[in-house]
């Protein structure tokens, strides 16, 4: 195996912890609650605290990385995280753990957004690059499911602080594995500027956003506390929006929203996302609270979908994309999705595992084999070069504020559906399980709206893409590992027109 795959297998690794992390809390947070004494509301803060950070701050990290160098970006991320971790596994009050969360998502959003830019330049030919991004983006469509598995695993057996100690080994063999084989490259240096009042912007204004969704489920819609947050966030991210266009270094400059594919791309994973978060979530809940499985049980019931997803993702996603197009792909894939949906949105509250709840995670594990590789290729195709960064960052930012604020959405519809219910006699399974429902009948119509975004708004490729990625490689040679511009520049062009 040559030196730019194992430095894939590096980045996949730190994406693969990051990724994990994110999900290993949610069949976890039962115990947690038990241990550090919650509040209902505070609770959510455990997954929410670290999303925020992570997406609030992905768009300043996929520019830090453009500036001080990807792979110095890398280090620190994984240095962040790893610490961070240790922090949440001695936390002993929720305030900390709430703390060190936020640190985990710091970390997360330094590793996580130089990684497609550095993939970017690792694989300069069609071909290999669609493979490396099915790689990639695997371990991102199947690491919150694998998350669960581990989450449910590793509480029962070791309790719930297990879940971060074990990112303190991983975290340490993957700042070797960069240290030894992914390539340093030298960014243009801090003079291009960091905008850190935008960076204060957008995140304050994503935590404000999220905390209003949050408590419309606890307040009502209509409460000085929820019209408050949600004002608050509408000002701090118009606020953002403003600042870009006159700030000297934006952190999303405006003419890389000029790009329309980057920028339906970007639209359509964020409508996706929202709804797969959904998925993991609130699927979790459901067979823990009203079918009654164990936590390592409902991370067993978990694990057919990233199986499925490393069939498809692995194996067959990065030859169906240069054969037919991203478009074409990303399009079946999202068409596979709203299918899951509607099968999660019968499910009773007396289902099975084999007849109800299986079939629904077969299917999302082929949807999210064939969605997440097209979306990523289509959206990385129109960055150039010089902001492969920041076009990275932009893609993980929409993946993860889409889905923080899918999360709180579909939650807050779950809990307000099945607290009406309760209030009007129904008994205690029946009302979680209707409202479990509503909330996928409405991840589905989120998906449909991606599916409509993909048909209308991504241009159709123009030749077959197998044609053009055959030419391509003929006329795009690189050096191995090099991590630098004018090789990503030469594929660019190619891709853009391939994947149209």
């Amino acid at each position: 195996m040559g030196d730019r795959w194992k430095a894939l297998l590096v980045l996949c690794a730190g994406s693969l912890m990051i990724i994990l992390d994110g999900s290993i809390v949610a069949v976890a947070l039962p115990a947690i609650d038990d241990d550090l004494g919650f509040s209902a509301t505070g609770l959510a803060w455990v997954v929410n605290a670290y999303l925020v950070a992570f997406g609030g701050l992905l768009l300043l990290a996929g520019r830090l990385g453009d500036l001080a160098g990807r792979r110095r970006v890398l280090l620190g991320g994984v240095t962040l995280f790893t610490l961070a971790s240790l922090a949440c596994a001695l936390a002993v009050d929720p305030a900390t753990l709430v703390v060190a969360r936020f640190l985990q998502g710091a970390g997360g959003a330094l590793t996580t957004a130089v990684g497609l830019g550095m993939i970017v330049a690792l694989f300069p030919a069609p071909a290999e690059r669609a493979r490396a991004i099915a790689v990639f983006s695997f371990t991102g469509a199947a690491g919150s499911s694998i998350g669960l598995l581990a989450g449910g695993l590793l509480t029962e057996w070791a309790g719930w602080r297990a879940i971060f100690l074990i990112n303190l080994p991983i975290g340490a063999a993957i700042l070797a594995g960069a240290l030894r084989w992914v390539p340093g490259d030298r960014g243009v240096g801090l003079r291009g500027g960091l905008d850190l009042a935008g960076a204060t912007l957008v995140t304050g204004g994503l935590m404000a956003t999220v905390v209003a969704i949050v408590g419309t489920g606890e307040h009502g819609w209509t409460s000085p506390r929820t019209l408050a947050a949600g004002a608050l966030g509408v000002a701090l991210l118009g606020g953002f929006a403003l600042r870009q266009m006159v700030a000297a270094h934006p952190l999303l400059p405006p003419r890389i929203l000029r790009t329309p594919d980057l920028v339906a791309a970007n639209v359509v994973q964020f409508l996706a996302v929202a709804a797969f978060f959904g998925f993991q979530f609130l699927l979790a809940l459901e067979l823990q609270l009203v079918l009654g499985f164990a936590p390592a049980a409902t991370g067993l019931a978990f694990l057919p979908t990233p199986v499925m997803i490393a069939a498809i993702s692995l194996g067959l996603a990065g030859r169906l994309i240069a054969r037919y197009g991203g478009r074409a792909v990303l399009v079946a894939g999202l068409g596979l999705a709203v299918l899951a949906f509607l099968l999660l949105a019968r499910l009773p509250a007396d289902g099975r595992y084999l007849t109800d709840v299986l079939p629904a995670m077969l299917v999302f594990g082929l949807a999210g084999g064939l969605t997440l590789p097209a979306v990523t290729t289509l959206a990385m195709a129109g960055a150039d070069p010089a902001d492969a960064g920041l076009a990275s960052g932009l893609v993980n930012t929409t993946q993860q504020v889409g889905g923080a604020l899918g999360l709180a959405a579909l939650a807050t519809l779950a809990a307000a559906r099945s607290d009406g219910l309760r209030d009007a006699g129904w008994v205690e399974a029946e009302a979680l399980a209707a409202g479990y429902r509503t909330a996928f009948t409405v991840a589905a119509a989120l998906v449909t709206a991606a599916l409509l975004v993909a048909l209308t708004a991504l241009r159709r490729p123009t030749r077959p893409a197998v044609e053009q990625a055959t030419a391509t490689d003929r006329g795009a040679v690189a050096e191995p590992g090099a991590m630098t511009a004018p090789a990503a520049g030469v594929e660019r062009d190619a891709v853009v027109e391939r994947v149209g």
